[in-house]
């Protein structure tokens, strides 16, 4: 059942919000979800590409500091002294640990589809909701000072971005502010490149496409589009070129290492689907990593954020 189908207890209670029709413009059943193949762990219910098991646990965690440190901080948004954040889509939840830590007076919610890294000791203002923001977020209205949403293309079709970002801006409190940080998924976003990358992503654009993602860069591209058409206002689009390879240093080395191991983590079902050998995508992604530090490859991210207006 749906997050959305249950009401909220009492005015403290951030568990559950009151009903409403989901708001994301997407549901199951409207996009032909290929099986994804291979010895990885991969959600069959779900859009979601990459696989939810151990070793992207790994590389997501590797991911926040490459992230971290291209940005220079773990957010850009002008927060000031925050009482409740929520980070969507938060993975591993390293992200929101160390919000919690940055600001321990805040109450810290990480919101995903499961919890797939389990700490020993998060931070006491922490907590995990299980939940999936294409049914709709299980909190009230105006509920966070400021909502976090990153790297989500692979997880959210096309057609229902206009609805998460309004979904975001509902449970953001007036004043409160929301930040969206995400990558180029065409071709164009690497650049320059050789002949195996773009064969590669050729490749991986068929594969998302099958499952309504965005294989042309129209979210990177629309971002403050979405957060104005949520009726936010101060909004700031940031665009972030990060290197690929040695040629661009510490930053150019670790977030090709990162994206080296996210090709490969969809090698078993780009080979399946396509009748290729494993082995031969495998190779090509090696291929196209070489090629990075060959054409000095730039990898094109963006960062959004915008304001809810306070109500007069």
């Amino acid at each position: 059942m749906p997050w959305w189908f249950f009401r909220r207890r009492s005015h403290n209670s951030s568990h559950v919000a009151e009903p409403a029709q989901p708001s994301s413009g997407w549901q199951l059943g409207e996009v032909a979800l290929p099986r994804l193949q291979g010895p990885r762990r991969y959600l069959q219910e779900q859009p979601y590409l990459l696989p939810k098991d151990l070793g992207e646990v790994n590389r997501l965690d590797f991911q926040h500091y490459v992230l971290r440190a291209a940005l220079r901080g773990n957010y850009l948004a002008p927060i000031q002294q925050p009482r409740r954040i929520l980070d969507v889509g938060c993975g591993t939840g390293q992200w929101a640990f160390e919000l919690a830590q940055q600001f321990p007076q805040a109450e810290v919610i990480g919101l995903d589809l499961e919890q797939i890294k389990a700490s020993a000791s998060p931070p006491p203002n922490y907590r995990f909701v299980q939940g999936d923001v294409l049914q709709g977020l299980p909190f009230a209205n105006d509920s966070f000072d400021f909502v976090h949403q990153r790297l989500l293309t692979g997880a959210i079709p096309l057609t229902a971005w206009p609805g998460v970002v309004q979904e975001l801006a509902r449970v953001t409190a007036p004043g409160g502010w929301v930040e969206l940080l995400e990558v180029g998924t065409a071709l164009q976003d690497y650049m320059p490149s050789g002949p195996a990358t773009q064969e590669f992503n050729r490749l991986a654009a068929q594969l998302a496409a099958l499952r309504g993602l965005d294989v042309e860069s129209i979210v990177l591209r629309s971002l403050a589009r979405y957060l104005e058409g949520a009726g936010l206002i101060n909004i700031h689009y940031q665009p972030l070129d990060v290197p690929l390879g040695e040629w661009g240093g510490r930053i150019g080395s670790l977030m090709a290492l990162d994206l080296r191991e996210a090709c490969k983590a969809i090698s078993a079902p780009l080979a399946a689907r396509f009748g290729r050998p494993e082995q031969e995508v495998l190779a090509l992604i090696d291929q196209a990593s070489q090629e990075w530090d060959e054409f000095r490859t730039q990898w094109h991210f963006a960062v959004a954020y915008g304001q809810k207006p306070v109500r007069s």
